[in-house]
């Protein structure tokens, strides 16, 4: 069974609620009804403005599904500031990133918590979008996959083949993020296909055929076909470009 593409915007501390509103329906004008057939579109807007995405996906009868950009791993307490898997799912909330450089570089985030994030959404019926990257420092000490191979082991250590399988896992090059740098499609491929025999190694071929594997780092509509045509790469996640309605449906449809 071919896999699915998945293309997630990732809007990261960006959109008020009300702004919210206004890009996800002008995304949903944008899209073609054949469009959701051969792709997954996912949004994943900040924690103030999931509700209000929400509404606006189910009124307008959007295929668009939402996504968050964080959780906690504990279900309920004293964690001031913090959002609880079982909270994301009452809103609708079907994908959840964890592992995100940022949230590993700014906030301290190591393998071990992005672990304890990633078994809280599986156990409220979420899927995890793990994210995994090198800095540029490790890149250029040609330590890439040693990195992302570790990040990868540390989430995943313990699932059984079938939940690794049903899983997303987003390769993201810290250096590629956010800086307009992209990685090559040859360089992403590399990585992502060093990923998925990982996948095959640790969870069996079946799990590495049926996880999708996506890029993200600067992608925009003139990157993403290139990206798209290597066999391993199954879609991607997108951060600023993702933030102009024009620009995301672009990528969505970079077949056209």
């Amino acid at each position: 069974m071919a896999r699915k593409d998945l293309i997630a915007g990732n809007w990261k501390m960006n959109a008020t609620h009300l702004e919210a509103i206004q890009m996800v329906q002008k995304l949903g004008y944008r899209l073609d009804p054949g469009d959701y057939d051969r792709v997954d579109v996912v949004v994943c807007p900040p924690f103030t403005a999931l509700r209000s995405v929400q509404t606006v996906i189910e009124t307008d009868y959007l295929r668009i599904q939402l996504g968050a950009q964080n959780v906690f791993w504990e279900p309920q307490g004293a964690f001031t500031g913090e959002i609880s898997a079982p909270m994301l799912a009452k809103l609708g909330v079907k994908w959840v990133v964890v592992g995100h450089s940022e949230r590993r570089h700014i906030f301290g985030e190591d393998d071990a918590m992005v672990a304890r994030k990633l078994r809280a959404v599986l156990a409220n019926g979420m899927t995890p979008i793990v994210a995994v990257g090198e800095t540029l420092e490790q890149r250029e000490a040609e330590i890439t996959e040693e990195v992302i191979g570790g990040q990868l082991q540390g989430a995943l250590q313990g699932l059984d083949a079938g939940t690794v399988g049903a899983l997303v896992i987003a390769y993201e090059p810290v250096w590629a993020i956010g800086t307009g740098r992209t990685a090559s499609n040859e360089q992403a491929a590399e990585a992502i296909g060093f990923l998925r025999r990982l996948v095959g190694e640790g969870w069996g071929e079946a799990a590495a055929e049926m996880v999708r594997i996506l890029y993200g780092g600067s992608v925009t509509p003139g990157n993403i076909a290139g990206l798209m045509a290597k066999r391993d790469i199954d879609g991607a996640l997108v951060g600023g470009a993702s933030l102009d309605p024009d620009k995301f449906a672009s990528i969505v449809r970079y077949w056209v």
